[in-house]
């Protein structure tokens, strides 16, 4: 089959093979229920393709488009799609069972600066040997964490355990 290549699904020219068809014509305007062969004609005297746009109605809806022209306006609305969502990423920061009072306050400025980005923050607060014995007395680190950053800050996952760490997910305040 030359010329004729399927992109995201669509059926077009000769690909048809329904024997009727709802046509809708190069300007939106419907054309009614004619054999594919007769669409096909139609959409060859306008020197535009005939391409399927709902296969599953009964019978198949095809329209009588420049399908490169289709293509790239697509193409620019998923492109146009993508520079308006914002991707949110996961920042982390470690902490340990024994961490001093300056220490916790630059992690707490670390994150801080990570979450006035859009950023949301995961707080790890990891435990080496005999430290995993005393998990629960630690917890207060992390509690105490995300009291600091409540001016900014919701938690969205309360503190879990997780293998040989206490995790705490923070995000920005709505």
């Amino acid at each position: 089959m030359w010329g004729c290549t399927t992109i995201s699904e669509l059926m077009l020219n000769e690909q048809i093979r329904d024997k009727e068809v709802r046509l809708i014509g190069e300007n939106g305007e419907q054309l009614g229920i004619m054999s594919s062969r007769d669409a096909l004609k139609l959409a060859k005297e306008a020197e535009l393709d005939l391409v399927k746009i709902a296969p599953n109605a009964q019978p198949p809806v095809c329209k009588i488009i420049d399908y490169g022209k289709y293509r790239y306006e697509q193409a620019r609305r998923e492109k146009e799609a993508k520079k308006k969502q914002k991707v949110i990423e996961i920042k982390e920061v470690r902490l340990s069972p024994n961490i001093d009072e300056n220490d916790l306050n630059t992690k707490i400025n670390a994150a801080r600066k990570f979450i006035q980005k859009g950023d949301r923050v995961k707080v790890t607060l990891r435990f080496r040997g005999r430290e995993m014995s005393h998990m629960a007395q630690s917890k207060h680190i992390l509690d105490e964490f995300a009291e600091k950053l409540a001016d900014i800050a919701v938690v969205e996952k309360p503190a879990k355990v997780e293998g040989r760490s206490l995790t705490l997910i923070l995000s920005e305040k709505r």
